[in-house]
């Protein structure tokens, strides 16, 4: 237990306890809202300051956007927010303007869930989570700045939301300029004719419905009717990344299916270049940035088309120098072609095993796509031991030897990456193989083995792979690759199709658009309307924001899980006042119907770091001025963005790559200065915790479970321990609360510090914490006089030397480590420190007790701010200057260098630091027990690394 005894607390009246601890901490907190200690000036506008703030070098330090949730933090989620709070307290100290605040992420799923099953308003649980959430983390003593706080479902924020939709959705992507482009600009190229409309129709000609049906192509959001993840047990739509590897839906655990809806989507392949290549100039984990290169997916290759009943197929291959060996081709089952050549009947001679044992090909189809949309995109790449798939009927001719190949529909063909179409080289794929194997098809080497095998497939137990071998069997009147190797022949066959018309050299991306729709009610209203014809019209900015109306049922309408051909009713969609509106567009008022989906929960993440600027502008998404002051691209940034940008890993992915594409398109259409929106990331570990279960495998509370007998009680009975995450459902949360009131926010601040390196996991030890409560309680002891309460320091600048020594390596190596985010190692050196001071004895020389205290001040601001007003000054420690080392008294006045001889250890010397090799190499050979140890024998080489080693060679 923290409190003392109270015997103890009687002869220590002023004892740094927990009831003191919390009694100092509650009144500071209180004292930095009241005098703005944490306000960062902006260079204009309404939160302008202090002007020798704003003069300072700027740090903007971010922390990824919490959700509120309605059960509260636990001691896991302060990690990040604590080592952001430390590091931003650091750079004030070391003269930066230091923004550092916290908004909330509070739309989504959760919210909405709650609200279907209490029939309370999500914006009243919200809110009401949100300000739990705030005392929780104000009892933490976190330096933020309030005044820039907000959160995502505030009208006043997601109007901006809603305005950059419009701008993406008002923009197309410019090829060769390389960046977005106002679609006016489009629309005026097809109108003066420069930009020729396909079909060679004038654009005059065109009807508003093939205006925007035209103009859809090129929208960075446009709607669309595309395959989606359809949940019908949770009424929505779900991105591929809300999908598990078993097919179901990641909340709620309900079988998710492939079906075809019209919804929204962002066509962030456009970026899909600049996305990779920014890449290299982010200062980001190198493991984050593999994860995005993999998902962008960037290969080169080529698209060839092969003709089918005047259409064509076409495919995108990395290896076109196989394509001699393609003997059948793939589609995927929702492939828009299927339905346009499949025959009525089954060719003469086809396979029994190809039909699938269907009367007709258009049965064979049909069975085997409901068959797939049963699965996930990653059950269905995975590599399954049974090949499945069906023979459409059809045959398609191979362009570069007109051989006709039958072709199939198989769910390991994604109609979301590439073109949805393969050709199958089989001799040469080990999946194509093993399909090939299970439907009889034919096997062609065109890639000469080089293991001994032979060129004769039919003896093979796997296809050869190889990047680097001799091409064979490639040969036709009018090409031939036979005896190239892998590349020459690759750029030889994309000529021969590039000069043919049967195909181009290009490059693709694994990368997909962004799913944006979701049939929600607690998100995002989309700013859109559509006319009698459907077409989409953008609200004016005057009619922003577009509020969420009041419903009556918050759920969508979700229906049998298994059901996979059950269509969307969202909970707007059924407010029928809301949704049918009269308006006037700029052209009389007339009659139009909103949009009854909402945006994802990403769409307000994806700029919050640009509300944080300039958070009460209401006239412009962020003021220049102050975009470029704190995110503006600078000397080791040519990006620009945030300085520091903390957070889990597991958003490596989707939600780093929305917030780049939307900073990119912002960039383009000259909103911003800053073309990234995180410059350095940092991603912190996770706090686990043991969980404890019982025979039958359920979770007990792990607060009452025994150790002992070398076992795990619980209730009598012998439980299990693993560790794992922290939660309620696990029943093994601490509450930050918890922690606070036995033993103070300090202790547990540097407790989640010094738990280990903060990119690390560890566990949770609620046991370990007393050790840095009593860090605390020595370096009180050491300023404050227990009994009385009076400062016990002296005013004297005569220090013995062995304390200026400690002092000053203390203060070179946390402020290093604070600098590196290493701060259990500075919390490690500063207990080294306090723990010289409390073995010298005596009252500390003021010097040594306001240097210890501003060392301690970043990892634990409420005794550091008592300490040094109860040392007589009347400021803060907030903007005081960090120590600085005088480098006399960190090097030391002796180091031990190590003499060997044949690499056995024959002395030790203690010399300067500053000894220069030659020095030292006389030193050591002088050396008595060197001397000795050599015996009279020569020396062929004598290797100095001064100041720490000399290795003899003898002759």
């Amino acid at each position: 237990m923290s409190e003392t005894n109270p015997a103890a607390a009687e002869a220590a009246p002023h004892r740094y306890t927990a009831a003191l601890a919390a009694e100092i901490e509650a009144r500071w907190q209180d004292f930095w809202d009241a005098e703005g200690t944490y306000a960062a000036p902006n260079p204009k506008g309404d939160l302008a300051g202090d002007a020798e703030l704003v003069a300072r070098p700027k740090k903007f330090i971010m922390d990824m956007f919490p959700y509120p949730s309605g059960a509260g933090l636990h001691v896991g989620h302060p990690l990040g927010y604590i080592a952001t709070d430390v590091y931003a307290r650091f750079q004030r100290m070391t003269g930066h303007n230091v923004l550092h605040t916290l908004g909330f992420d509070a739309f989504g799923l959760p919210a909405e869930q709650y609200a279907v099953q209490t029939g309370t308003h999500p914006r009243v649980s919200t809110e009401a989570n949100i300000k739990n959430m705030q005392v929780q983390l104000r009892r933490l003593g976190l330096g933020h700045d309030k005044r820039r706080s907000f959160a995502t479902i505030d009208p006043d924020y997601y109007k901006w939301t809603q305005w950059i939709f419009l701008q993406i959705f008002n923009s197309w992507y410019d090829q060769d300029a390389k960046k977005a482009r106002p679609i006016s600009e489009l629309v005026a190229q097809f109108e003066s004719g420069e930009r020729p409309v396909p079909g060679g129709r004038s654009w005059s000609g065109l009807s508003s419905v093939e205006r925007a049906d035209l103009l859809s192509e090129y929208r960075l959001a446009y709607a669309s009717d595309a395959p989606v993840n359809w949940c019908p047990g949770l009424g929505t739509v779900l991105a591929n990344e809300e999908v598990t590897a078993d097919g179901r839906s990641e909340r709620g655990n309900f079988p998710v299916f492939k079906a075809k809806l019209r919804q929204w989507n962002m066509r962030i392949t456009a970026y899909a270049d600049r996305l990779l290549d920014d890449l290299d100039a982010l200062d980001w984990p190198e493991a984050i940035k593999l994860q995005q290169r993999n998902w962008i997916g960037r290969s080169e290759g080529a698209r060839v088309d092969f003709p089918i009943d005047g259409e064509k197929i076409t495919v995108f291959t990395t290896r076109p120098d196989t394509l001699f060996g393609a003997t059948y081709m793939v589609l995927a089952p929702e492939h828009p072609l299927v339905e346009k050549f499949t025959p009525d009947a089954w060719p003469e001679g086809t396979h029994e095993v190809w039909t699938g044992g269907h009367a007709t090909p258009a049965e064979a189809v049909a069975a085997y796509r409901a068959q797939a949309a049963s699965k996930s995109d990653v059950e269905r790449q995975a590599e399954a031991k049974d090949k499945t798939g069906v023979f459409t009927g059809a045959y398609a001719t191979n362009p570069v030897n007109g051989q006709q190949v039958p072709v199939f529909i198989a769910d390991y063909v994604l109609m979301g990456y590439g073109t949805g179409a393969i050709m199958a080289v089989p001799g040469h794929d080990t999946r194509d193989f093993a399909f090939a194997r299970a439907f009889e098809l034919p096997v062609v080497c065109v890639v000469e083995p080089t293991d001994g095998r032979g060129t004769d497939p039919a003896t093979w137990d796997d296809a050869f792979v190889s990047h680097d071998a001799r091409i064979v069997n490639s040969s036709a009147e009018h090409v031939s690759l036979d005896g190239l190797d892998v590349t020459a022949a690759k750029a030889r066959i994309t000529e021969w199709l590039e000069r043919e018309g049967h195909g181009e050299g290009t490059v693709n991306f694994r990368l997909r658009d962004w799913l944006f729709s979701r049939q929600r009610y607690w998100g995002e209203p989309f700013p859109i309307v559509y006319d009698e014809d459907g077409v989409a019209h953008a609200l004016p900015e005057s009619m922003l924001p577009l509020e969420l109306p009041e419903v009556d049922d918050y759920s969508p309408r979700t229906f049998d899980p298994d059901d996979a051909d059950t269509q969307p009713e969202t909970p707007l969609s059924r407010n029928e006042d809301w949704v049918n509106v009269t308006l006037d567009l700029g052209d009389g008022p007339k009659k139009y119907r909103r949009e009854t989906n909402t945006m994802p929960n990403w769409a307000g993440s994806c700029w919050y770091e640009l509300r944080y600027l300039d958070p009460h502008n209401s006239e412009k998404l962020v003021d220049p001025e102050i975009e470029q002051y704190w995110m503006g691209p600078r000397e080791g940034m040519p990006h620009g963005g945030v300085d520091l940008y903390v957070g889990g890993a597991e958003h490596a992915v989707l939600h780093l790559l929305y917030a780049r594409f939307w900073s990119k398109v912002l960039y383009d259409l000259g909103h911003v200065s800053s073309a990234e929106p995180f410059h350095k990331l940092f991603n912190q570990g996770m706090i686990q915790a043991y969980v404890y279960r019982d025979s039958r495998g359920i979770a007990v509370p792990a607060a009452e479970v025994e150790e002992r007998d070398g076992g795990y009680w619980y209730q009598g009975e012998r439980v299990t321990r693993l560790l794992g995450k922290m939660g309620k459902s696990l029943k093994n949360a601490v509450t930050p609360d918890e922690i606070c009131a036995e033993y103070g926010a300090d202790t547990l601040r540097l407790y989640e510090m010094a738990m280990g390196p903060l990119d690390v996991s560890r566990p949770w030890d609620t046991r370990a914490v007393v050790g840095q409560f009593r860090l605390l309680q020595r370096l009180w002891r050491n300023i404050v006089d227990e009994a009385t309460g009076e400062v016990t320091v002296v005013d004297t600048d005569d220090v013995d030397e062995d304390t200026l020594r400690a002092l000053h390596k203390a203060i070179d190596g946390v402020r290093g480590d604070l600098e590196g985010m290493r701060f259990n190692t500075a919390i490690a050196k500063v207990t080294e420190l306090n723990n010289h001071l409390t073995k010298r004895g005596g009252p500390l020389p003021r010097p040594v007790a306001e240097s210890l205290v501003l060392l301690i001040a970043p990892l634990a601001p409420h005794i550091a701010e008592e300490l040094w007003r109860k040392l007589g000054h009347t400021d803060s420690v907030v903007h005081r200057d960090f120590p600085v080392a005088d480098p006399a008294y960190v090097v030391d006045e002796t180091v031990t260098c190590v003499v060997q001889i044949k690499g056995k250890v024959k002395a030790r010397l203690e010399v300067s630091p500053g000894i220069s090799e030659d020095e030292l190499e006389k030193t050591a050979l002088a050396d008595e027990r060197v001397v000795a140890a050599l015996d009279g024998a020569g020396i062929r080489k004598v290797i100095v690394r001064a100041p720490k080693l000399v290795n003899i060679v003898p002759a």
